[in-house]
């Protein structure tokens, strides 16, 4: 048994998980022409792989790929941490989030994306601008998850710890930090996906690697089959990143059944 579901279970929902991918990549190459949809505005499965081949060779489609996975992986690692420290230190410090809580109000409120041309006057057409977006969009769900989590912790355990001269750190590694790490995996769950969106924002704004510049160059040559690979390949870095938060809540969280399966 595994999650609840037996092994026959499990064939069978990975069989029919199998087969509306192939439903789907059926109607994607047959759909379009059957609905006399242009190729330029919905092209075919086929032409996609086409395109895909080309796009190897000629756009070096892999070394963009790696540039943009490489700004995911640093964007979304410094801006978990970071979330992680602000929002421990604002658990542990009730005054410390009443003067600052208004500031990180107005920042969280502000439109991330709306940053990139200012990181980009700042520092140039380089990672930087890139890695300093996903960090601000990474940055609040972790937060927010871990002071939540701090807030909800049972007083009366800490109070206990305390009657038994545990010291504050003590209290924290013992009692308030296991307890919070539900929490914070589910804000990094979402952190993951944001990652992505926050390193294509600034490509799309401004550079001549990634992701997001083939994205910019296929639209402005017309090639639709181009903004597909370039989408898909977006995915499939989100895809990965996000099941390796899953995986790695599965080894940190293995006591708990809703994580075990």
């Amino acid at each position: 048994m595994q999650g609840g579901f037996s092994k026959v279970a499990i064939r069978r929902m990975s069989a029919g998980s199998v087969l509306l991918a192939v439903l789907f990549v059926a109607l994607w190459e047959w759909g379009p022409g059957g609905l006399n949809i242009p190729p330029y505005i919905v092209p075919p499965a086929s032409m996609v792989w086409d395109e895909f081949w080309r796009m190897i060779t000629v756009d070096r489609l892999f070394y963009h790929t790696g540039w943009t996975a490489l700004q995911v992986l640093v964007g979304f690692l410094l801006g978990a941490l970071l979330g992680m420290v602000v929002g421990y230190a604002l658990g542990m410090s009730p005054e410390a989030e009443f003067v600052l809580s208004p500031y990180i109000l107005a920042l969280q409120i502000a439109p991330k994306v709306a940053f990139a041309p200012l990181f980009i006057m700042w520092f140039g057409y380089t990672v930087y601008p890139k890695i300093l977006v996903a960090i601000l969009i990474v940055f609040f769900p972790v937060m927010i998850n871990v002071l939540g989590a701090m807030r909800t912790i049972d007083m009366d355990m800490s109070r206990l710890a305390r009657a038994f001269k545990a010291s504050r750190a003590q209290v924290f590694w013992k009692i308030e930090f296991p307890a919070s790490m539900p929490p914070l995996f589910a804000g990094l769950r979402i952190a993951a996906t944001l990652a992505v969106i926050g390193v294509v924002v600034g490509e799309l704004v401004g550079g001549n690697t990634g992701l997001g510049y083939l994205l910019v160059f296929g639209e402005g040559a017309g090639n639709t089959a181009m903004v597909f690979v370039a989408i898909i390949f977006l995915t499939i870095i989100g895809i990965v990143l996000y099941g390796a938060v899953v995986l790695a809540e599965r080894r940190v969280l293995h006591y708990m059944p809703a994580r075990n399966g």
